[in-house]
């Protein structure tokens, strides 16, 4: 079971999903290989072995990245494991692909980095509840 957060293209003015436009067409976000390097940047010990599914961890943090099978890419996810850091790793994750996501434990909908601590607290909650049942 993980925290997961959506990549795609969002309208930079949506503060929430109910900002989103019901026409938005959302535009490819780029080339797997390049939203890969731009990660790789960021965080040099990510694993992308196979370029579909990268893994990134690292000390609080434990994240899976799945990129899909093509190389044209109109959105990916982000896969939380729990980390204590994974909200800021995710942050700096959207930081060097320059782009946002979605996040379904936000009360927007929107990944926010201001409030992706509570978000992923949610989760974290969520995830107890779930696994005592």
């Amino acid at each position: 079971m993980s925290w997961d957060i959506f990549v795609q293209d969002i309208p930079a003015g949506a503060k929430s999903v109910a900002d989103i436009p019901d026409d938005f067409e959302p535009r490819e976000i780029g080339l797997r290989s390049e939203i890969i390097a731009k990660i790789q940047r960021a965080f040099p010990e990510a694993d992308f072995t196979d370029p579909a599914w990268g893994r990134l961890d690292g000390p609080g943090y434990s994240l899976e990245l799945n990129l899909g099978e093509e190389e044209r890419l109109s959105g990916f996810a982000i896969h939380s494991r729990g980390g204590e850091l994974d909200a800021h790793a995710i942050a700096e994750i959207l930081s060097a692909v320059r782009l946002r996501a979605f996040d379904p434990q936000n009360e927007s909908g929107i990944f926010n980095p201001a409030s992706a601590r509570e978000s992923q607290a949610r989760w974290e909650e969520y995830r107890r509840r779930w696994t005592r049942a």
